[in-house]
């Protein structure tokens, strides 16, 4: 739990506010002054960090950070609540920080813009009680646990796929750690994206609300934690269970004799393989124009070809490809394309390992291709 000093006297205003918060005994006047006290790092301001953010705000955590880098996508607007309509194009942390500054005006903002990687994120974790990890991606995930343990700084673990989220908080005092449970990152290719895969809008809102509720009761020092436990939530069953684990006593990280004391990116192993051969969509189009021959093949979901599709193209789903290689001419240029680029660039691997060697990552996928090339196509 949070061992931070009591904060100085609220005012009455915030009396007024936190009123319906301190009235319960577990939190009382002295757990407010401990909120009030804390201070919080929310590692992304997207579909987790968005209600993370809000709650911990609302709940009256005096100092509040921000990481984020990115600017508001109309695609983010179903599950990232921070954001409206009119914030698209605007840079996250500056919309998510009028936002929050317009819930709680007694919350003070602290605003990193940037990405947190190796050579920001030991002392951006450093300067902290407690992180709530809204990251999107298991470079960061696997970073953030090891700044964290490093940092002796407890992580509140938030993650969402489709329709099922999962809960921890790992590397507190004496408890397990992210890598004790999921020692190393999945192989490439084997876990899409929320971009790829898609994922149930309340299903984020659900979870980064309930990482709120474990940051503001560690802080307030109420409640039992979810160390050494992982809560998860399945929103189409409409239930939770809970996986216990212990301590990995040969975790490299967070062992008391581990022998890894410095950061290190998970990049290589579950971003898409360096040396994936690429084309830009301008430079695909380009081509189509002045007559070449090039072979477009969709290696998406027949329920993503109702949304939009590339004129001519041949539709193999990634799944059928090894059985359908026949249908793929290798006497041909071949452009591959799926939504985002990630499972085609896997596609385009395939091939090339089996006979087409002109085989073509369509890079950015058919996203980009609607951005840049043909704003008329619908995006998803």
């Amino acid at each position: 739990m949070s061992d931070a000093a009591p904060g100085e006297v609220l005012s009455p205003a915030e009396l007024r506010r936190y009123g319906r918060q301190m009235v319960m005994p577990e939190i009382g006047l002295a757990g407010q002054r401990r909120l009030r006290a804390g201070r919080v790092l929310v590692v992304g301001a997207g579909g987790l960090g968005s209600p993370a953010a809000l709650y911990l705000a609302a709940a009256g955590v005096g100092t509040l950070g921000l990481v984020e880098f990115d600017r508001v996508d109309e695609t983010n607007l179903h599950r990232q609540i921070l954001f409206s309509t009119a914030d698209v194009g605007r840079p996250k942390l500056a919309a998510a920080a009028e936002r929050l500054a317009g819930l709680n005006p007694h919350v003070r903002l602290e605003l990193h813009e940037a990405r947190l990687d190796l050579d920001n994120a030991l002392e951006l974790v450093s300067g902290y009680d407690l992180v709530v990890d809204g990251s999107d991606n298991f470079p960061t995930r696997y970073l953030v646990n090891d700044a964290g343990v490093l940092a002796g700084r407890p992580v509140v673990h938030g993650a969402v796929y489709r329709f099922e989220g999962q809960l921890s908080i790992f590397a507190a005092p004496g408890g397990p750690c992210y890598r004790c449970l999921f020692p190393q990152p999945p192989p490439a290719g084997t876990v899409p994206s929320c971009a790829e895969a898609g994922v149930f809008g309340a299903l984020p809102g659900v979870v980064g609300s309930l990482q709120a509720a474990q940051a503001i009761q560690w802080l307030a020092g109420v409640g039992e934690p979810l160390v050494g436990r992982l809560l998860i939530f399945d929103s189409l069953a409409g239930a939770f269970r809970e996986l216990r684990f212990p301590r990995d006593p040969a975790c490299p990280v967070c062992a008391p004799d581990a022998p890894r004391r410095e950061l290190r990116r998970e990049e290589e192993s579950c971003e898409i393989p360096a040396g994936t051969f690429e084309l830009a969509p301008e430079e695909v189009a380009r081509r189509c124009a002045g007559g070449e021959r090039l072979v477009l093949i969709d290696v998406r979901e027949a329920y993503e070809r109702e949304i939009a599709t590339l004129p001519g193209d041949r539709w193999i789903p990634l799944r059928d490809l090894a059985a359908r290689l026949e249908e793929v001419p290798d006497d041909a240029a071949v452009v591959v394309y799926c939504h985002h680029g990630g499972r085609s660039a896997h596609a385009t691997g395939f091939l090339r390992a089996h006979g087409r060697p002109r085989s073509f990552n369509l890079a950015g996928g058919i996203d980009a291709w609607s951005r840049r090339v043909d704003s008329a196509l619908p995006r998803y």
